[in-house]
C-alpha cells in the first residue's frame, strides 16, 4: 500500500480523511505539537501495527472540544478546571473511563485536527506519527520517512511547532499528580487547580 499525501487546504480533505478512518485505515495529520496518527473507532489494532507500538501502551484520545469529555470519562473538579483553563492546548488529562480503565484525553489547538476529530464523532485514538521509539515527526515528509506504506493517508499541514510535549496530569485520584511536565508548567497547573478550589 502506498501512502497518499494530501495538502491540508485541498478541497474535501477532512471528509476524505474521515472516510478513510471509517474504513479502518490509519491517517496522519498535524496537531499543535507534532504530527499525530489516528485510527477510527474499532480499528485501534491497525494503529499499533502501523507504529510497531507495544500493546501494553495505551493510546490517548484526542477530542474535538472539551464538551466531549463528560461523555467519555468520570470528570473530577480538578480535571474540569484544567480543561477550562488549558484546552485547546498542550495539556493531557488522565481520567477513569467507564469500562475502559484509565485513559488520557487532550483537545489539540489545531483547527484541522479538531475538524477531523469532530467529523469522526468527536473523539479519536491518536498518538505520535512515528515508528515506536523513533523521533517525533514535525513535517509530512518526516511522517512518510517512517510510516510510508504502513498508513493510508498523510495530511500535509506544513511544519508543526514541535519541541515541547504536552504536560500530563493524572486526575484519577483525590489529588492531581503531574506525570510529565511539558509545555504547561507545574506552577500553572497548581494555580489553575487552586483557583478552582477557591
Amino acid at each position: 500500500m502506498k501512502t497518499r499525501l494530501v495538502k491540508a487546504d485541498a478541497p474535501g480533505v477532512v471528509e476524505e480523511a474521515a472516510a478513510a478512518l471509517d474504513r479502518g485505515e490509519v491517517v496522519a495529520f498535524p496537531t499543535d505539537t507534532v504530527y499525530g496518527v489516528a485510527a477510527g473507532h474499532g480499528h485501534i489494532e491497525a494503529l499499533f501495527k502501523a507504529k510497531g507500538r507495544p500493546r501494553d501502551r495505551r493510546i490517548p484520545v484526542l477530542l474535538s472540544d472539551a464538551s466531549h469529555l463528560e461523555a467519555s470519562a468520570i470528570v473530577t473538579p480538578a480535571a474540569r478546571a484544567l480543561a477550562e483553563r488549558f484546552w485547546p492546548g498542550p495539556l493531557t488529562i488522565v481520567l477513569v473511563a467507564p469500562r475502559r480503565g484509565t485513559l488520557a484525553f487532550r483537545v489539540p489547538a489545531n483547527d484541522l485536527a479538531r475538524r477531523l476529530i469532530a467529523a469522526s464523532g468527536g473523539g479519536l485514538p491518536v498518538t505520535s506519527a512515528n515508528l515506536s521509539g523513533r523521533p517525533d515527526a514535525t513535517t509530512a515528509a518526516e511522517v512518510l520517512e517512517q510510516l510510508d506504506g504502513r498508513i493510508a493517508l498523510v495530511i500535509d499541514g506544513g511544519r508543526t511547532p514541535g519541541g515541547v510535549a504536552s504536560t500530563v496530569v493524572d486526575c484519577t485520584g483525590p489529588e492531581p499528580r503531574i506525570l510529565r511536565e511539558g509545555a504547561v508548567s507545574a506552577k500553572e497547573i497548581e494555580r489553575a487547580i487552586r483557583g478552582a478550589a477557591a
